[in-house]
């Protein structure tokens, strides 16, 4: 069995729409304020890990689908790239859906949906675990699709001979039924008082008109 190193280079990789849903169901934040890098560091620094690079990835909808949120992201992302974070969008696509209320009538809702962040995500930390740049893969996410991708790490680890771990921090609070972090992977929960200290001061959301 490969000896656990001494320091642990970790990098993190953000779902940055998942890890907003389940803020939103956790804390009750309508809107993206964490601050990336900060929650990163706070994790590693509580596991005592050595944060290498953090890596985010997202859905970001044309302007003329939700001017908002393209402003939203644009503007966070502008930031993020000041911090050196390593930044991956894919357009995301509105279409209408039929949602059923409690009373039994259903309505008909605008949805926005993105494609291939996941997947984007696996290839990178399969690539960079394959490359030796990490020894832990902290992903903020509770996407169960990337329950693969920790099958593959344990995979890279016995072939080459190297410690290797994958974590999955995800939000917790008590009004959650049994929140689940990745399968496969090592829980991480983030607390309120924890989260509550990454959030990011700046706000970018666009100022009404006056």
């Amino acid at each position: 069995m490969a000896a656990e190193p001494a320091i642990k280079r970790t990098v993190a990789f953000f779902d940055g729409q998942n890890l907003f849903r389940k803020v939103k169901d956790a804390f009750g934040y309508r809107f993206p304020n964490f601050d990336a890098p900060a929650l990163a560091r706070v994790i590693c620094a509580n596991h005592g890990w050595q944060l290498q690079q953090v890596r985010f990835y997202t859905g970001v909808p044309d302007t003329r689908d939700n001017a908002f949120w393209n402003h939203f992201w644009t503007a966070k992302f502008a930031q993020m790239g000041r911090e050196r974070v390593h930044l991956f969008s894919r357009p995301l696509r509105y279409r209408h859906e039929t949602v059923q209320l409690p009373d039994g009538s259903s309505v008909m809702v605008r949805v926005g949906r993105e494609k291939g962040v996941d997947v984007r995500i696996a290839l990178d930390v399969i690539r960079l675990a394959l490359r030796g740049e990490f020894d832990v893969g902290l992903i903020f996410s509770q996407d169960q699709d990337l329950s693969e991708v920790a099958k593959e790490i344990r995979l890279i680890a016995k072939e080459q001979s190297r410690w290797l771990k994958l974590g999955s921090a995800f939000p917790f609070s008590p009004v959650l039924k049994k929140p689940r972090g990745i399968n496969g992977t090592d829980w991480i929960r983030i607390d309120r008082g924890t989260y509550d200290a990454c959030i990011d001061p700046r706000d970018y959301r666009p100022k009404p008109k006056p």
